[in-house]
C-alpha cells in the first residue's frame, strides 16, 4: 500500500446505470458515447457543485464522497432530476437512467479509493433503487429530516446480499427520475392507489366485527360469512434468554401459538406477518388493539435455558389494557407443545369460545414430536422467511436434519416442500422437474404422516399448482382453511389457484379475505388481487394493484411484467413501453413464446388476454 490506510466518516453515494448489459449489447458505441456526455455535461458539474469527489468508477458505476449527508441528497436529486430531461427525448430503450444509493458510514480510504461496510450498504441500496430512483439508509434519513420539502417512504428492514444484518431504507419520493409527461401522470394515480389500499385496510378492519372465514358452496359458488368473532392479535413474544441467538425460538412460539389459536372456528385471528410488524416497538396494547381493530392481544416472553423453558404470557384487553388472563410455565422443552395447548385452553376459557368436538380433541392430545427436532425446525423457519436462494437452501438442510432427527416429523416434511416448491417459482433449482418431484415426494410423506395439520395441505396446494393440477390445489387449500379458518395464506394460495384455474372473481373473494385476515399482507397478496382484476378485465383496477406491487418489490420482475400486460390491455401504450423495458431490465433473456410455454393457466382465452397484453408493452417475441 502506497498510502496508509484511514478511516473517516462520511456520505457515499453509489450509481449505476440500470440495464447497462442491455444498452452495450443494442448500441456500444452509442451507449458509451451518452455516458461520456452526461457525465461531462452534468454530473461532474453537479459534483463540484455539491463539494464531492469520485471515488471510483468502473463501466456504469461511479462510488462518491461527500462531506454531508445534505449535499450528497442534493446532488443526487439534481442528477436525476437532469437525467430526466436529458431523457425526456430519447427512445425509451435507449434512455440510459440511474440507479442510487446513499449512505452514511465508517470506511476505509486507501488513496482515493473507499471501503467497508458503508460502501457496502451504499451499493445495496443502489442495488434496490428503482431506476431513475434513490434509496437512503436509516443514518441518512435522521440527518436530513426536515431539510427538504420531498417526502421519505419507509420500505422498512431490507435483506440484502452479504450484510449481516437487514438494513432499513427509504425510498426518496421527487419529480426526479425517468419520468416522461406519461410518467409523471402515473405519480398522481399512485398516491390514489395507495390510498385505495388504505382503505381497502381500513374497511377490513370495520368489517372484522362481522365478518368470519367463508366455506365454498359447490352448487352456488357463494360466500357464506358467519358474525360476531372475537378478534385477537398475538404479538411477538420477546426473548428474555440473553442471547440474540435464540430469537428464533421465542418467534416459533409466537407463531404456533398464531396457528393454534387459528384453528379454533370461534376467533378470528390476526396473521403472523402483521403481527410481527410490532416486533421490538414500543407500544401499549391499547394502541395496537387500536391500529389492528382487534378485541384482545395475547402477548408475553420466553426464556430458554439448556433444556427448560420459562414462558410468561397474558391476555389483555385490547379497549381497557386491563389482563383478562396471565400465567408463568416453567417447563422442560419435551413439554412445549402440551404448555401451548394450555395457553389456547385458557384463552378460549377467558373469552368463552365455544369448542366443537373436534377442536376439544386435538387441544386434549398434545403433539408427540422429538424437541430437538421442534427446535431445529424453528431455526429453519428463520432461515425460509428471509427468502433468499441461499438462505432457501440453509432452511431445506435444517429441516432435513429436523426429519433425521425426527422421521415422523410432518411440519419438517411439508417445509422441506416449500423450499423445493421455492426453488421451482423463482427459478433458484437446477432442474424444475427435479424440485417439482421432490416437493411432491416431501408433501405426500407429510400428509401421510399428518393429515390434520393445515400447512401440509399448504404444501400440497402449492405442488398441485405447480403440476397444473387446479382442481387438486384448490381442494387442497380449502382443507388448509377448513382446519386453520384464520389461515390468511391459506386463503391467498386459494386464491393464486383459484385465478389460475379460470375462476378470478373467486380468487378475487378469496384474497380479499385472506387481506382481512392479514390487513398488513405482503406484497404478493397485492399481485394476486392484481391478477384476478386482470383476468376479469378489470385492467384500471389491475393497474392500481400491480403499481402498488412496483414500488413495494421494484426488483420483482413479475409485478413490472403484470404491469406492463395491464398498460397495454388498457391502452396505455406509452406506459406499457416503459414498464417493457423494466422487465428487460431485470429479464434480459425475457421473450414471448417462452412466456407462452410456461404461463399455467386453465383457460385457452386466459392465457391470449396475457399474451395479447405483454405483445402490445412491445416485449420480445
Amino acid at each position: 500500500m502506497s498510502k496508509r490506510a484511514q478511516r473517516r466518516l462520511v456520505a457515499i453515494v453509489a450509481a449505476d446505470v440500470a440495464g447497462y448489459s442491455r444498452l452495450i449489447g443494442a448500441d456500444e458505441e452509442g451507449t458509451l458515447s451518452a455516458l461520456r456526455a452526461h457525465r461531462h455535461e452534468l454530473i461532474d458539474p453537479l459534483l463540484a457543485e455539491h463539494v464531492g469527489r469520485i471515488a471510483n468508477t468502473a463501466g456504469d458505476s461511479l462510488l462518491l464522497e461527500f462531506l454531508s449527508a445534505v449535499n450528497a441528497v442534493r446532488f443526487s436529486v439534481a442528477v436525476q432530476k437532469g437525467m430526466a430531461a436529458r431523457n425526456a427525448n430519447v427512445p425509451p430503450e435507449r434512455r440510459v437512467v440511474y440507479r442510487i444509493g446513499i449512505n452514511v458510514g465508517d470506511v476505509v480510504a486507501e488513496g482515493d479509493d473507499l471501503l467497508g461496510d458503508g460502501v457496502n450498504v451504499a451499493a445495496r441500496l443502489e442495488g434496490i433503487a428503482k431506476p431513475g430512483g434513490i434509496c437512503v439508509s436509516r443514518t441518512v434519513r435522521d440527518q436530513i429530516r426536515d431539510k427538504f420539502d420531498f417526502a421519505l417512504e419507509d420500505m422498512g428492514e431490507v435483506e440484502v446480499k452479504n450484510i449481516a444484518r437487514p438494513i432499513r431504507a427509504f425510498r426518496v419520493l421527487t419529480e426526479a427520475g425517468p419520468e416522461a409527461p406519461a410518467r409523471k401522470r402515473r405519480a398522481a394515480r399512485r398516491w390514489l392507489a395507495i390510498v385505495s389500499v388504505v382503505a381497502i385496510v381500513i374497511a377490513a378492519v370495520g368489517a372484522i366485527a362481522w365478518w368470519q372465514p367463508w366455506t365454498r358452496d359447490a352448487e352456488k359458488g357463494s360466500l357464506e360469512r358467519r358474525f360476531d368473532l372475537p378478534t385477537i392479535a398475538v404479538l411477538p413474544f420477546d426473548n428474555m434468554s440473553g442471547d440474540p441467538e435464540q430469537e428464533y425460538f421465542s418467534d416459533g412460539i409466537t407463531e404456533d401459538l398464531i396457528t393454534d389459536l387459528s384453528r379454533v372456528s370461534g376467533l378470528f385471528v390476526m396473521a403472523r406477518s402483521t403481527t410481527f410488524t410490532y416486533k421490538n416497538k414500543s407500544l401499549t396494547a391499547q394502541q395496537v388493539a387500536e391500529e389492528l381493530g382487534v378485541d384482545y392481544l395475547l402477548e408475553g416472553s420466553v426464556r430458554k435455558a439448556g433444556t427448560r423453558i420459562r414462558v410468561n404470557a397474558q391476555l389483555v384487553d385490547g379497549r381497557s389494557g386491563l389482563h383478562l388472563w396471565a400465567e408463568r410455565y416453567d417447563r422442560e422443552l419435551t413439554d412445549v407443545f402440551a404448555l401451548q395447548d394450555e395457553v389456547v385452553q385458557k384463552i378460549v376459557s377467558a373469552l368463552a369460545v365455544r369448542l366443537t368436538a373436534r377442536e376439544e380433541e386435538r387441544l386434549g392430545q398434545a403433539a408427540k414430536v422429538n424437541p430437538e427436532a421442534y427446535d431445529v425446525l424453528l431455526r429453519g423457519l428463520q432461515k425460509y422467511r428471509r427468502f433468499t436462494r441461499e438462505t432457501n437452501s440453509e432452511a431445506r438442510e435444517i429441516f432435513e436434519k429436523a426429519i433425521v432427527l425426527d422421521p415422523k416429523f410432518a411440519r419438517a416434511y411439508a417445509d422441506l416442500a416449500l423450499t423445493h416448491a421455492m426453488d421451482v417459482t423463482l427459478g433458484w433449482g437446477d432442474s424444475q422437474d427435479t424440485s417439482i418431484r421432490r416437493a411432491k415426494e416431501a408433501a405426500e410423506h407429510a400428509l401421510n404422516l399428518d393429515d390434520s395439520l393445515p400447512q401440509v395441505y399448504f404444501a400440497r396446494s402449492i405442488v398441485y399448482r405447480l403440476e397444473n393440477r387446479y382442481d387438486e390445489a384448490i381442494v387442497a387449500a380449502q382443507r388448509a382453511v377448513e382446519l386453520e379458518p384464520s389461515y390468511a395464506d391459506g386463503y391467498g394460495v386459494m386464491a393464486n389457484a383459484l385465478n389460475y384455474a379460470g375462476r378470478p372473481q373467486d380468487g378475487r373473494d378469496a384474497i380479499k379475505i385472506a387481506m382481512r385476515l392479514n390487513p398488513l399482507h405482503p406484497f404478493f397478496y397485492v399481485w394476486i388481487l392484481g391478477q384476478s382484476q386482470f383476468l376479469l378485465g378489470n385492467y384500471q383496477e389491475a393497474i392500481e394493484q400491480f403499481e402498488n406491487v412496483v414500488r413495494s418489490n421494484p426488483q420483482f420482475p413479475a409485478g413490472h411484467l403484470a404491469l406492463a400486460a395491464s398498460y397495454g390491455q388498457a391502452g396505455r401504450i406509452e406506459d406499457a413501453e416503459w414498464e417493457a423495458g423494466e422487465v428487460l431490465t431485470l429479464l434480459p433473456d425475457f421473450s414471448i413464446t417462452k412466456e407462452r410455454e410456461t404461463t399455467p393457466y386453465k383457460k385457452s382465452a386466459d392465457l391470449q388476454r396475457w399474451i395479447e397484453g405483454l405483445g402490445k408493452a412491445g416485449l420480445p417475441e
